[in-house]
């Protein structure tokens, strides 16, 4: 019972230290298209043929979902930024960006930060949002490092 009580306790420090611990209250008031109400998805392995256009609604849902830590411009100046031990990346720093692919940047987003070697406090977003408005965003964050891929 020591040993488990332990581990618990030892369990909620680390959840505490890696991400911060102020929890963000969001106004769901205008909120963006659930994964249920998107496009369809495309499958992960799948490149799209067709080019993903950055729509207004795309620079929405970055506003929505991506802003608050990674900063309405993309800076990774959001307001959570200073909570977290890790910091935000920088999409508008092509000299990192450009060293990754859409696909490993689709995967981040997707399954997360920590499943791709990266920050454990990037959420997966899977989920949440479709494979379609996952590629719009990876093409968003191409446009605001104004930079290709790999």
């Amino acid at each position: 019972m020591k040993i488990f009580l332990i581990v618990f306790i030892f369990a909620i420090a680390i959840g505490m230290t890696a991400c911060g611990d102020k929890p963000v209250e969001i106004n769901t008031a205008g909120k963006p298209p659930l994964k249920a109400e998107s496009h369809s998805s495309a499958p992960i392995a799948t490149v799209a043929t067709e080019p993903v256009v950055v729509t207004a609604k795309t620079r929405e849902t970055y506003q929505w979902y991506c802003a608050q830590c990674h900063g309405t411009k993309g800076k990774g100046d959001g307001i959570n930024a200073k909570f977290l031990t890790v910091p935000p990346r920088n999409h508008t720093k092509a000299e990192y960006l450009e060293t990754r692919t859409d696909e490993q940047f689709f995967e981040a987003i997707k399954f997360g930060g920590l499943s791709v070697g990266r920050a454990p406090c990037m959420p997966a977003w899977g989920s949440t949002l479709s494979d379609s408005t996952i590629h719009e965003l990876v093409r968003y964050i191409r446009e605001l490092c104004q930079c290709e891929a790999l």
